[in-house]
């Protein structure tokens, strides 16, 4: 893995259980791809008709017209709210706190995300103000969309409604690891509904986290040889608990997990989240799990990291419903 630094000749690298100092090429299969819910996606739909008055959340916080009512702060975020949320201006228009604005999906990867995650149940661990969740519901049959904050997750409902997908999504207010213990204990005595993904995109630290005190992983060349390099992001910086304990924490859930963290994640660290036995106790044989590394782009610009284990790997499919 320590020589996995060299230009990319597509959006994912594969990275092993391990670290190696080899390349580790896509493994090939034979097997059958798993099936899953062949869900059509859905368009949006907003209608006045449809509108659930309990839900609007207009007044809550502004909604934003004009560059000159934004502050500051804020202004580049404003600039890119049709990326965040096409549907922004869409009446009575999509909302977004200030936690919202620097930390939501932009739409066109969450969709990617989505298709990515298609499946009958998807757990969305931080939903925040809905970018992610209004993308699941496109594709999945239902979604639970986790918070622990009731403004964010009416603005979360609020938008979905603007995208005519609220009726998919089920809105929770509990914050993740709560839950998640809650769902664990009660699976070992009756048997509550299946979640086939967890979908993990827990706070980052704020904007800042592009600039940590962390030095670079990699030795710094003159400037006129290299563009600058950013401090690596490390999982212990993952907010509310260690990534890594994050991580396998969900993998008592599913063995399926989208993993969304920022491009300057230390790849080593995500490997190393899959050194340890399988926590869901599903026996892989011979065969070594694998973590799909996909960068996501928009323009020339490199915007995260969403790590995909388990089935939504690609070339493990058969793991999918293991």
């Amino acid at each position: 893995m320590g020589k996995h630094r060299g230009a990319l000749s597509g959006l994912a690298r594969f990275l092993p259980a391990s670290n190696e100092d080899s390349a580790v090429d896509q493994p090939e299969s034979d097997v059958r791809p798993a099936k899953k819910r062949k869900t059509e996606s859905v368009a949006p739909k907003y209608s006045e008709s449809q509108w659930i008055q309990n839900y609007d959340a207009t007044g809550l916080v502004p909604h934003y017209t004009h560059a000159s009512e934004v502050p500051e702060h804020l202004q580049k975020y404003f600039a890119q709210r049709t990326r965040f949320l096409s549907l922004y201006s869409s009446p009575p228009g999509c909302l977004l706190d200030e936690e919202g604005w620097y930390s939501i999906t932009p739409e066109l990867v969450a969709d990617r995300i989505a298709e990515r995650c298609r499946c009958d149940t998807i757990l969305d661990a931080f939903c925040g103000v809905g970018g992610n969740a209004i993308a699941f519901a496109k594709t999945c049959e239902r979604v639970i969309a986790l918070d622990i904050s009731p403004t964010r997750l009416a603005l979360a409902r609020h938008n979905a409604q603007i995208y005519g997908v609220a009726d998919r999504i089920e809105f929770v207010l509990s914050d993740y690891i709560s839950f998640a213990n809650a769902y664990l204990s009660t699976r070992s005595g009756t048997s509550p509904r299946k979640i086939d993904v967890v979908f993990l995109s827990p706070p980052w630290g704020g904007p800042s986290y592009i600039s940590g005190d962390t030095r670079p992983s990699s030795p710094v060349k003159p400037a006129a040889e290299q563009p600058p390099v950013h401090p690596t992001y490390t999982l212990a910086s993952i907010q509310p608990v260690h990534g890594a304990e994050l991580f396998h924490l969900s993998r008592r859930i599913t063995r399926n997990i989208a993993y969304y963290l920022p491009r300057n994640t230390q790849l080593e660290e995500i490997s190393a989240l899959l050194a340890d036995p399988p926590e869901s106790g599903v026996d892989v044989g011979d065969k070594r799990e694998m973590v799909e590394v996909e960068e996501e782009w928009m323009g020339s610009k490199l915007k995260a990291l969403t790590c995909y284990f388990g089935g939504l790997a690609d070339g493990q499919p058969e793991l999918f419903d293991a």
